[in-house]
C-alpha cells in the first residue's frame, strides 16, 4: 500500500467510528422501546461487538443510559434496554416575540427542563436591548440546566420575520426590525453554550418554522404533513411535508399572516392592505371583542377572551367568529394549494380554537374543492404558546443525535 493511502484510510476509519455513533443513538431515540444491544445489531447489520463497543462509547459520554429489562416469559436474564440519557448535552431555545420573551432547555429525549416566558411589549425596544434582556433569561437557564447536571451546546432563537440563512432579520414588521444582525449582537455577549463540532452554536430562524417542527416532534407522534399557524399579534405559519419543514427558495414560506383576505382592506404594518393578521391576529380579535388591549398582556387577554366566548358574551363570540371566517379564507387557499388534510392552530390560537375551528371549517368546506369526499382536521397544537421555544431548543437536541461525535470528542 502506497503511503499516500494511509490518511485517506484514517479519513474513513473516523469517519466509519462517526456513522456507527449516529446510526446506534438514533435506533434508540426512534426505539419503540428501549432496545437491547443485541437489538440495535439486529436493527444496523453491525456485528454485536460494534454494537458493543459503540454502546460504550455512547454510555461513557452521557448520551445514553441503561434502563430496566422488559419482562419476557423465556429462558435466561433479560437485557437491559438502553434509552435517551436525561443528563448531558441539551439544547436552548429562545425567542424574541412582539409582547414576551421566552427560554426553554431541552434535554435529549425531548423532555422540557426549563421555560420561562417574560410579558413586555417589545415594539418600542431596541433590538440590541431586546436581546440583552434574553439573555440575561439565557443565563439563569444555563445555571438551572446546570444543577440538573444538563451541559447546554447549542442555542436556536426563534423570530417573528423573515430570516436569512446568515441569520440576519431581514424584516420582522410587527417588532419594527429590519436588517438586524442578531448573531453580530448575541456575540457581544459571554457565550450561552459551548461549542461542539458539529453542533452550531446559534440558529435564527422564523418562530413559526420551530413552532411547527416542535409539533411535528411531540408525542404522541402526528401527521407527518400539516399546516401549523402561530396566531400571535402576527400570524406565521410552518408548513410541514413528508415529515421535513417546506422553507420556500429562500427559506421565508409561511407568511399567511399577509396573505390578503380584503384586498381593498384595512392597512398593515407590512405596507400591504386586507392582511389576515389585521383580521384575525390577537390584537384585531381582542379590539373587536370590545377589551382594552393596551392593559391586558396577550396571554391574559387571550384568557378573557375565551372566559367571555364560554359565557356566552355576543362581542367575543363575534370576534371570534370574524375572526375564524377571515382564517379559514386564507387557510382554504393554502389546502387547495398543497393538498394538506391537517390544520394545527397554535400559538395563541390554541386556547381560542373551540370557537375559531367551526368557521374556519365552515370556510374550508365551502371553498376547498376535494372538503366534500377528503375532510380537513382542524386542531389546537399540542404545545400551544410554548412551541416554538420548545421547538428550537428540540432541534438542538437532534442535532446532537444525529451527530453524537462532536460531543463525545468534547467530553472525552
Amino acid at each position: 500500500m502506497s503511503l499516500t493511502h494511509a490518511p485517506a484510510g484514517a479519513v474513513r476509519q473516523g469517519s466509519l467510528r462517526e456513522l456507527n455513533l449516529a446510526l446506534v443513538l438514533g435506533r434508540i431515540a426512534t426505539a419503540h422501546r428501549p432496545p437491547s444491544r443485541a437489538d440495535l445489531a439486529t436493527a444496523t447489520g453491525l456485528t454485536r461487538a460494534t454494537v458493543s463497543a459503540v454502546v460504550e462509547d455512547l454510555l461513557a459520554g452521557r448520551l445514553v443510559c441503561e434502563s430496566d429489562p422488559a419482562p419476557r416469559s423465556g429462558a435466561g436474564r433479560p437485557a437491559r434496554g438502553l434509552v435517551l440519557a436525561d443528563q448531558g448535552p441539551a439544547g436552548l431555545g429562545l425567542e424574541v416575540n412582539v409582547d414576551y420573551l421566552a427560554v426553554c432547555v431541552v434535554d435529549l429525549a425531548g423532555q422540557v427542563r426549563h421555560r420561562t416566558v417574560h410579558r413586555a411589549d417589545l415594539r418600542p425596544v431596541a433590538p440590541a436591548d431586546a436581546l440583552a434582556r434574553l439573555v440575561e433569561m439565557a443565563e439563569a437557564a444555563r445555571d438551572d440546566a446546570a444543577e440538573q447536571d444538563l451541559t447546554l451546546v447549542g442555542a436556536a432563537l426563534a423570530v417573528p420575520g423573515l430570516v436569512d440563512d446568515a441569520g440576519l432579520v431581514r424584516l420582522a414588521p410587527n417588532l419594527g426590525w429590519r436588517d438586524v444582525p442578531v448573531p453580530a449582537l448575541l456575540a457581544e455577549h459571554p457565550p450561552l453554550v459551548e461549542q461542539v463540532p458539529g453542533v452550531p452554536a446559534l440558529v435564527v430562524d422564523n418562530e413559526a418554522n420551530l413552532a411547527a417542527l416542535g409539533e411535528l416532534h411531540s408525542q404522541p407522534p402526528g401527521p407527518s404533513s400539516f399546516l401549523h399557524i402561530s396566531g400571535e399579534v402576527g400570524i406565521g405559519a410552518g408548513i410541514v411535508l413528508d415529515g421535513a419543514l417546506f422553507r420556500g427558495v429562500r427559506g421565508w414560506s409561511g407568511e399567511i399572516g399577509h396573505l390578503p383576505v380584503h384586498p381593498e382592506g384595512r392597512p398593515c404594518r407590512c405596507g400591504g392592505q386586507g392582511c389576515l393578521e389585521q383580521y384575525a391576529g390577537q390584537e384585531a380579535i381582542v379590539t373587536a371583542a370590545g377589551l382594552a388591549r393596551a392593559e391586558l398582556p396577550a396571554d391574559i387577554a387571550t384568557a378573557r377572551l375565551a372566559e367571555l366566548a364560554e359565557a356566552g358574551d355576543a362581542d367575543a363570540l363575534r370576534a371570534l367568529h370574524d375572526a375564524g371566517t377571515a382564517l379559514g379564507v386564507a387557510v382554504a387557499g393554502v389546502v387547495n394549494l398543497l393538498d394538506l388534510d391537517t390544520v394545527v392552530l397554535g400559538g395563541g390560537y390554541a386556547a381560542l380554537a373551540p370557537w375559531l375551528c367551526p368557521p374556519v371549517l365552515a370556510e374550508i368546506a365551502g371553498r376547498v374543492l376535494t372538503a366534500a369526499w377528503s375532510p380537513v382536521t382542524v386542531r389546537p397544537s399540542r404545545l400551544g404558546a410554548e412551541a416554538a421555544a420548545v421547538g428550537a431548543a428540540g432541534s438542538v437536541a437532534r442535532r446532537i443525535v444525529a451527530q453524537p461525535a462532536g460531543w463525545l470528542a468534547r467530553s472525552g
